[in-house]
């Protein structure tokens, strides 16, 4: 696909792999409709992608709300024009083990709070996100190209039983979703990150950075780019559907 002047949606645009990805696409002159809980957060991507030359348009929205997906997904098709693409980004992590013994004595255990906050934002979210672009793209007429944000945990990451499973569950979905959606000329894809030099890892002390590094074969942590770099190929690739691409520098867990 060509995605000069159409219409592109990424959900948690503000930051990490959303920002990334927003600023690959852009140079291609794209339009983007970019979504994050305040608006205010997507400046900074905003003004990158309009350096390149994409027109680029920031909405606030909860993927968590129904009605807040439904409107501001109908309302960047009336301010940008069909829908052609929708990247599911959006995504958060409550970590802890299941349960939690000490000495044989039992601290504390995963809350039905922290499962319940995961699964609605990671798994929900990713599901009324592509529903509604879904929707937008058979209407319109448009071969569209959705894509979700799994991760390679979701092989099963110790301590991340909320997180696994919902980007097992995203993985999952867009292998449905691209048999059900084909009919429609829609192709569907997740791309499954390893450890990638976002915000929140580049934070971490660099021992811990240099001890993550040392158990990938490529003995480094991957860019953001690089998983954007996997999104425009998806997007230009007619052929490409129902996959996942696990980019983890040859990690597996």
């Amino acid at each position: 696909m060509d995605i000069e002047n159409k219409a592109i949606i990424i959900t948690g645009a503000a930051r990490g792999l959303g920002a990334a990805m927003a600023k690959r696409l852009a140079t291609h002159k794209c339009k983007l409709g970019l979504i994050d809980l305040e608006q205010e957060s997507m400046n900074d991507t905003k003004e990158a992608c309009e350096a390149v030359g994409a027109k680029v348009m920031t909405y606030a929205a909860d993927v968590t709300r129904e009605e807040d997906v439904v409107s501001t997904y109908r309302q960047i098709v009336a301010d940008l024009g069909p829908l052609y693409g929708a990247i599911n980004n959006a995504g958060i992590t409550r970590d802890a083990l299941l349960v939690k013994f000490k000495d044989g004595k039992f601290e504390k255990k995963m809350s039905l709070e922290d499962w319940q906050a995961v699964i609605n934002v990671n798994l929900t979210g990713v599901f009324l996100s592509g529903r509604e672009a879904a929707q937008l793209m058979i209407e319109s007429g448009t071969k569209g190209v959705i894509i979700n944000i799994s991760s390679i945990a979701r092989h099963g990451n110790f301590g991340q039983t909320n997180y696994s499973a919902t980007k097992a569950g995203v993985q999952a979905m867009a292998v449905v979703w691209a048999k059900e959606l084909s009919r429609y000329g829609i192709r569907v894809n997740a791309i499954a990150p390893g450890f990638i030099n976002t915000e929140m890892v580049a934070a971490m002390p660099d021992k811990v950075k240099e001890n993550i590094a040392a158990t990938i074969p490529l003995k480094r942590i991957g860019e953001p780019d690089e998983v954007a770099e996997a999104a425009e190929f998806i997007f230009q690739n007619d052929y490409f559907s129902g996959r996942c691409i696990d980019l983890d520098g040859a990690s597996r867990m």
